[in-house]
């Protein structure tokens, strides 16, 4: 009676003494930038991007964390009043996307980083002061349930135009 093996043959195994097998095909790993090639695995491939790309990275980040100690001067209830605006803002930018009207498609992401930074440093804040994930859901709720409709700003200004 044969017996059926699942275990994927050696290609030591499977060739004949003397004959020195190939090397198994493997899947792509590194990288092959004008005649250096950086893996992918060995953390070098910050050494391998153009000087320019690292640049804009350094600035982006710069700008981040600019933005960041602008969100963490503000007092909570700036934050919950800008985060209202924001999400109004947004509304409005899904509303300009399915009218298929003229839209920056990047918009979407900057506004929702954005809003999720306020909220995160308000979560800070909460955490300071003492209060748990529970109660800051239930405060998150009541909030929620205060907010007096508005239009964004953006719609404002054009009014006001």
């Amino acid at each position: 009676m044969a017996t059926m093996s699942l275990a994927a043959a050696s290609p030591l195994t499977s060739t004949p003494r003397g004959i020195a097998a190939p090397a198994p095909r493997t899947a792509f790993l590194s990288l092959r930038l004008g005649g250096v090639t950086a893996m992918r695995f060995a953390g070098l491939a910050a050494a391998s991007q153009p000087v320019e790309r690292r640049a804009a990275a350094a600035v982006a980040m710069a700008k981040r964390e600019q933005e960041l100690e602008e969100i963490r001067a503000m007092t909570t209830e700036q934050l919950e009043e800008e985060v209202v605006d924001l999400k109004g803002e947004l509304f409005l930018l899904r509303l300009k996307r399915s009218a298929r009207q003229e839209f920056k498609n990047s918009e979407f992401a900057r506004m929702r980083k954005r809003i999720a930074r306020m909220l995160t440093v308000k979560r800070e804040r909460e955490i300071e002061q003492g209060i748990n994930k529970r109660l800051s859901r239930k405060l998150d709720r009541k909030w929620k349930q205060s907010i007096v409709v508005r239009p964004p700003p953006s719609l404002r200004e054009n009014k006001e135009e």
